[in-house]
């Protein structure tokens, strides 16, 4: 069952729980992340960056998309950190049902300005969009365990961000990092504020930066407002050191069948974690009983500079 955003986290923000968002590359680790959700009567939504996206080419999707909606979980299809309205709108016209426009590094007015403009845009072609305010961490030196450029989201500038523009998830900074987590370095969630962000807006709250986190922290950030949390490094890590320790132990295998199959098994492991600790595994019929806005194809759109 393929919806967008706002039709799953709706019922995940209501009923107190967060629905996973894992970004892949490629059909392997789609296959491992659907059928990992299906086992787990879990809501997923996948999720594809903008260097994923422009790796593969345009059909990949339309294999996404045919087997998302015949899945029998609620699932959504999500674009992620865009950085440009012409990359959203691409992704709508290639079938997704949410975007997201990441304007937190810009002036508060302009990151305003753009992602109000894509929520025009998307919302006629009723996709969801997700916004972002404040910074999340980025890793400035991994051996050293530096963090650089965190900014906290406030509650005053969440509510008006939602106000003027009109976005229907909220990616927030309150102490994550982007990536595998600097060496030493471990991050603490500041749920105190996020309470305050929680009361603050009515639209769910995203958590970005899901990998290597305390699952302590994650889930109690699940329970204090969080209703969508992304992991892109943790189990992607967890793929690439199985395909190497199988290639360590048969080196002259070529077959992706049986080289891939160790590590799509280790893709379902990290999925399962996550979804446990997200309060998410069983709930998939909270979202699909919940009213979501249709999808519909608008066709080509025209792209200004």
């Amino acid at each position: 069952m393929l919806m967008n955003l706002a039709g799953l986290l709706g019922p995940a923000k209501e009923h107190g729980f967060a629905v996973g968002g894992f970004n892949v590359t490629e059909s392997t680790m789609f296959k491992a992340v659907v059928e990992q959700a299906e086992a787990d009567g879990a809501p997923l939504i996948v999720q594809v960056s903008p260097n994923e996206f422009c790796f593969a080419e345009r059909e990949q999707y339309l294999y996404f998309t045919a087997r998302l909606q015949r899945s029998p979980c609620p699932c959504a299809l999500h674009y992620d950190h865009s950085k440009s309205y012409e990359g959203c709108v691409q992704a709508v016209q290639a079938g997704f049902t949410s975007v997201m426009f990441d304007g937190s590094r810009l002036p508060y007015e302009e990151n305003v300005r753009l992602t109000r403009r894509v929520v025009e845009m998307a919302h006629a072609a009723g996709v969801s969009v997700e916004g972002e305010i404040g910074c999340i961490g980025e890793t400035a030196d991994f051996q050293k365990g530096i963090v650089t450029d965190m900014v906290y989201s406030t509650p005053e500038d969440a509510a008006r961000f939602c106000r003027d523009t009109g976005v229907d998830a909220l990616a927030v900074s309150i102490g994550t990092v982007h990536g595998l987590l600097p060496k030493g370095f471990t991050p603490t969630l500041q749920q105190d504020r996020l309470r305050d962000i929680a009361r603050a807006v009515d639209v769910p709250l995203v958590l970005h930066g899901g990998s290597g986190t305390p699952e302590d922290q994650v889930a109690a950030a699940c329970r204090n407002g969080i209703s969508k949390v992304n992991i892109s490094s943790e189990f992607k890590h967890a793929y690439y050191q199985s395909v190497q320790r199988f290639i360590a132990r048969n080196p002259t295998a070529v077959s992706p069948t049986l080289v891939l199959r160790e590590a799509v098994e280790e893709v379902k492991r990290v999925v399962h974690t996550k979804l446990t600790v997200f309060g998410a595994v069983g709930r998939g019929e909270c979202c699909r009983s919940g009213a979501a806005p249709s999808v519909r194809d608008i066709g080509p759109v025209e792209v200004h500079d």
